[in-house]
This record gives C-alpha cells, sequence and structure tokens, in this order.
C-alpha cells in the first residue's frame, strides 16, 4: 500500500497523469484510487464527487501555468490578451479532454485571481470601462475554451488520434463531404473546421480581438502594434 500521504494536491496529479490515458469519462474515483494503490473511499475525505475532483483539477492546471499567465502583459492590450489566450490553448491541449475539464468547473483558491488582475488592468489603463474589460476578457476566454474543445473532439492533443495542432484531423472529411454532397459549402466548411488548428484558432482569435476593439474598447485612436496574428 502507498505510504505517501494522501492530500488533495497528490490525487490531483495522479488524475491529470491519468487523465491523458483514459480521457475525462474514463476518469473516475475508482480509477484514481488504483493508480493511488488506494481504496476508492479514501478519496471521498477530498473531494465529495467527481465535480468537485474536476474543480481541483481545473485549479492545478492554472497553478502549472500561473508563471506564464502571471508574467508582465505587454501594454498593448490587443498583444496582451492574443498572447494569454495563446498561453491557456497551449496549456489545455497538454492534456487529454483538457478544455472539457477546464471548462465550467470553479477554482478551489486563488490562483486564478493574479494573472486575471493584471489583465484586466492592462484594458483599464487602455481606457475600457470595468465592465467592458470584464467582457473583453470573458469573451476571449471563452472563444478560447470552445475552441479547444471542439479542437480536441477531432483529435488535438495528447491521446487524441490522429489530429493536433499540425493540421491533422481525427476526421474523415473525404466521407463527410460525400455525405453532404448535396450541401456544396457546408461540405468544403470542413477543411476550415477540422484541419489547420493552428491557423484556425489564430485567425479566429484576431477577429474576436478586433470584434473587442470594435464594440468594446474606448473610442479613440486605434492602439499601435501588432494584432492577433502578429
Amino acid at each position: 500500500m502507498a505510504t505517501t500521504k494522501l492530500d488533495r494536491t497528490r490525487v490531483a496529479r495522479t488524475a491529470l497523469d491519468l487523465l491523458n490515458e483514459t480521457g475525462l469519462e474514463g476518469l473516475t474515483l475508482r480509477a484514481i484510487a488504483q493508480r493511488l494503490d488506494v481504496k476508492a473511499p479514501a478519496l471521498y475525505w477530498h473531494f465529495k464527487d467527481k465535480q468537485a475532483l474536476l474543480d481541483e483539477l481545473a485549479t492545478e492546471m492554472m497553478r502549472r501555468m500561473g508563471e506564464e499567465f502571471l508574467s508582465t502583459p505587454d501594454a498593448d492590450w490587443r498583444v496582451a490578451l492574443t498572447t494569454a489566450m495563446r498561453c491557456l490553448r497551449e496549456h489545455l491541449l497538454r492534456y487529454r479532454d483538457g478544455a472539457k475539464v477546464f471548462s465550467g468547473t470553479h477554482y478551489t483558491d486563488l490562483s486564478y485571481a493574479a494573472p486575471m488582475e493584471a489583465h484586466l488592468r492592462v484594458l483599464a489603463g487602455a481606457g475600457f470601462a470595468p465592465g467592458a474589460a470584464a467582457r473583453a476578457w470573458f469573451t476571449a476566454y471563452s472563444y478560447t475554451i470552445g475552441y479547444v474543445v471542439e479542437e480536441q473532439a477531432a483529435g488535438g492533443g495528447p491521446g487524441g488520434g490522429e489530429g493536433g495542432g499540425d493540421g491533422s484531423s481525427g476526421y474523415d472529411l473525404v466521407a463527410r463531404a460525400e455525405r453532404l454532397a448535396a450541401y456544396p459549402l457546408a461540405a468544403a466548411a470542413g477543411e476550415e473546421m477540422f484541419r489547420a488548428h493552428d491557423r484556425g484558432f489564430e485567425e479566429g482569435l484576431a477577429a474576436v480581438v478586433a470584434g473587442i476593439g470594435a464594440t468594446l474598447a474606448p473610442p479613440g485612436p486605434a492602439t499601435s502594434g501588432p494584432g492577433a496574428s502578429g
């Protein structure tokens, strides 16, 4: 039997390792207990259910990306926001179903607060009202998580089959196009949606940042500096 003290952090780290082998569906408290060489009821001292475990996994993921997220954001809000979302995507892709784990969870500590505060401060410094700054951040954040959920469903990330940032896809696009032969635009859209994930993410993020600039940024001269694809 294991002799190392069992605590929430150890359970979460073991679960993240197991996640890349089993995916979210196969990640059960029983499987984690077996990996830790303990009885499943021992985990219920730390997590009342799977959702509580997922909350801790998302928090551990945030802790691991903390240093990069905490680096001083660029003074240009467009660059700062784009860089942060690239960092978020990169980290989510390190885990099979990482975006699904991250989505809809509640952090168990304040590891997210310092980076969020730093990036909101950049937006506020650029003249965004507090509500607009929050909406800008959450819009880009939601786009990134949603994109990676779909990317990983198509095969991107660890253990995800054929897909990934290299431009491949787990979908059989030829078969898809044949099924959609009567809908040529929908058929052709598969190449954009399910291949070249890196390019797709960058182009979508550029559109999000441009939209934020057009609808939420304060009126005045455009901020200088490279855009989302810079």
